[in-house]
């Protein structure tokens, strides 16, 4: 059978639809499912063949590497080569919880987890679904986000279903995801241990943890020079897209405004903080409050989904901060935007 003609059923994340899971999963198969950041499609992470049908279900470039989900630090042994102390103090911090511990790679990890590269990113979610799914299986499995390679990541299972349709066999349900963006990326491989991806977890919240200064990956907040090596997930170039051109603008609510009134003859549409779009007088989807950026990174990915469902073509956005959590925000908005960024 054709995979892109396959069932996919959606089951309550319960009892017999976890077993089945793990027995999708056991099999080879593919399985989408809640977790505390995003929905994921689990594969596992020790059959190459299985991993590599995530690439076909989500259309993803191989140069993008996955991160492998485990229970906790008792399954680390053949995953990573070793677990440099770093590592064992932000594990001691923060898993299970949305962090990313990019590690030397062990044998045992499929070469297609790792995108060439000598590493693998670790996480220990604390999503009880997920968890049950890898108790029950016996498998560490490969995740990256249940959406089609470059659109916005899922946060329920209905904005999986409509990128996977019959891409893949199962999707649990688990209601809506608790921290909507993917995790935090850290590596602690090499002398200076440096954020790859800013996320729930912040950059002060590692340097708290490590008692040292984390470096910022310069791709973070700048575009990836052509043919630069991807070190981690969500570092490409357009990410997190919906078919709408969208454009951060930099700046004060009044000077947004003014800016989106002067440029009317486009029809826009804006990316506005809560409370803002009854002030605007065009079509608007609010993502979170300002200055919030628990409460805007819980909400954004559904909110650039909802620009598609309106049938947008230009968006302005509101921009958030860059630092704390915000900086996870900023971070999906600038790919959002394909870093179109005006300032006011």
């Amino acid at each position: 059978m054709n995979r892109m003609e396959m069932k996919t059923e959606i089951l309550r994340a319960e009892g017999d639809a976890i077993a089945k899971a793990a027995e999708l999963l056991r099999k080879g198969e593919l399985v989408a499912l809640p977790t505390e950041t995003v929905y994921g499609i689990a594969a596992d992470a020790r059959n190459g063949e299985a991993v590599a049908k995530i690439f076909v279900a989500k259309g993803r470039p191989q140069d993008n590497p996955l991160i492998v989900h485990v229970t906790g630090p008792e399954m680390l042994p053949g995953l990573v080569s070793e677990v440099p102390e770093r590592a064992q103090l932000l594990m001691a911090a923060f898993c299970p919880g949305p962090l990313t511990i990019i590690m030397p790679r062990g044998p045992e990890v499929a070469a297609e987890c790792c995108a060439g590269l000598d590493t693998v990113g670790i996480r220990m979610p604390s999503h009880p679904v997920a968890r049950a799914v890898i108790e029950q299986s016996g498998c560490a499995f490969a995740a990256p986000s249940a959406n089609l390679s470059g659109k916005p990541s899922p946060t329920n299972a209905q904005d999986v279903f409509t990128d996977m349709n019959g891409r893949l066999p199962l999707i649990l349900d688990g209601g809506e995801c608790d921290v909507g963006v993917e995790s935090t990326v850290i590596s602690v491989v090499g002398e200076k241990p440096t954020l790859f991806r800013p996320g729930h977890i912040t950059l002060e919240d590692l340097e708290r943890a490590l008692g040292e200064e984390v470096e910022v990956s310069k791709a973070i907040l700048e575009k990836l020079p052509e043919g630069a090596v991807v070190r981690s997930p969500g570092m490409k170039y357009k990410h997190y897209a919906p078919k709408a051109d969208v454009t951060l603008l930099d700046g004060t609510f009044e000077q947004f405004k003014a800016y989106v009134e002067a440029h009317m003859d486009q029809n826009p549409s804006c990316l506005c903080f809560t409370g803002e779009a009854e002030k605007l007088g065009v079509p608007c989807v609010e993502y979170g409050r300002e200055g919030d950026g628990a409460d805007q990174a819980k909400h954004i990915f559904r909110s650039l989904r909802a620009l598609d469902e309106q049938g947008d073509g230009i968006v302005y956005a509101r921009c958030p901060k860059k630092d704390g959590l915000s900086m996870a925000v900023y971070n999906r908005l600038i790919r959002a935007a394909a870093f179109r960024v005006i300032a006011l």
